[in-house]
């Protein structure tokens, strides 16, 4: 899918696809997944249906690759030297409304892949499995840098602990997530279930 995407892009430009990207998340929270379509994409953004399908071939596509391009930062860009590091610098870049938005969306999609195989499919291919290598990579840094050790049993879980925390927030608490929380969950049970 990825390969064929990227075959298909050439007449937009990187700020004309940033506007694109902005609009479907503006729809995707003002009307959910369902009501997003690649009509009511392209009347908003004066771009034709035509355009959009050939530049990202589904809506599933567009709306994950919308969310993707607009992740505060990449946690593989991050490198402070630490594994507490790398992760309290990953939150630092979102405020807490920004993160309550951006956890809304995502639970709403959540809900909706269990519906829609294009959107799960998308979803998986384009988000989840980049995210996982990034993280394993940040993770195996830390490995190598000896702040992990390579036995630990916890380190098939991190990425579990991390969306856990995310989720459980408002499912325990009916709050969102905020960057008070998610600190002093890395600190009282990630990092030291890691060993560090």
């Amino acid at each position: 899918m990825a390969d064929v995407a990227a075959s298909r892009r050439f007449r937009i430009t990187p700020e004309r696809e940033a506007e694109l990207y902005a609009a479907v998340l503006d729809m995707l929270r003002e009307v959910g997944y369902d009501s997003t379509t690649m009509e009511a994409v392209a009347a908003r953004t004066r771009c034709g249906k035509a355009t959009l399908y050939r530049q990202w071939g589904s809506k599933a596509e567009l709306v994950v690759r919308a969310i993707r391009h607009n992740k505060p930062v990449s946690i593989a860009d991050v490198d402070t030297g630490s594994l507490r590091g790398d992760f309290h610098a990953v939150l630092a870049h979102e405020d807490d409304s920004a993160m309550e938005r951006r956890s809304a969306l995502m639970r709403g999609l959540v809900i909706e892949m269990h519906h829609n195989p294009d959107l799960k499919c998308a979803l998986r291919e384009l988000f989840i499995e980049p995210e996982m290598g990034e993280l394993s990579r940040v993770v195996q840094r830390a490995v190598d840098r000896g702040e992990v050790r390579a036995d630990n049993p916890a380190l098939d879980y991190v990425a579990y602990m991390l969306i856990g925390a995310l989720f459980s927030c408002t499912l325990i608490d009916d709050r969102p997530p905020t960057q008070a929380f998610l600190r002093s969950y890395l600190d009282a049970v990630a990092f030291p279930i890691l060993g560090i």
